[in-house]
């Protein structure tokens, strides 16, 4: 999985194919400036009132990013349907695999370790 912070574009794409990228929000990078061509990352698509969440791959070629699978979404769980307007377009990581496994926290004399403290 390949991600990069402060990823964002804004598209025009309507439908449910693949997004064309149409540049990165000021202030934020272009996923060509992370991605290779071919490259997997975890998206966001939303217009203020939809959105979806899921995996794609992105393109050199056109600059786009196919959308292969969506884990959450205003349609019930599938594909937005897109109509005319500009959608943001950012990377992220879903959350079903943000609370996988989390991180060790670690102090001094002790550590939480799948939430039981332990005594170093």
């Amino acid at each position: 999985m390949n991600l990069g912070d402060r990823v964002k574009e804004t598209s025009t794409t309507t439908g449910t194919g693949s997004v064309s990228l149409a540049g990165a929000v000021t202030g934020f990078v272009a996923f060509s400036s992370v991605l290779s061509n071919g490259q997997i990352t975890f998206y966001c698509i939303e217009n203020g009132t939809d959105f979806e969440v899921g995996q794609g791959t992105y393109s050199t070629a056109g600059n786009t990013l196919a959308r292969d699978e969506v884990f959450a979404s205003t349609n019930s769980g599938a594909l937005v349907d897109w109509g005319e307007g500009t959608k943001r377009v950012f990377v992220t990581i879903p959350a079903t695999f943000a609370n996988r496994g989390m991180p060790q926290a670690y102090t001094a004399a002790s550590a939480i370790l799948q939430g039981q403290l332990l005594t170093l």
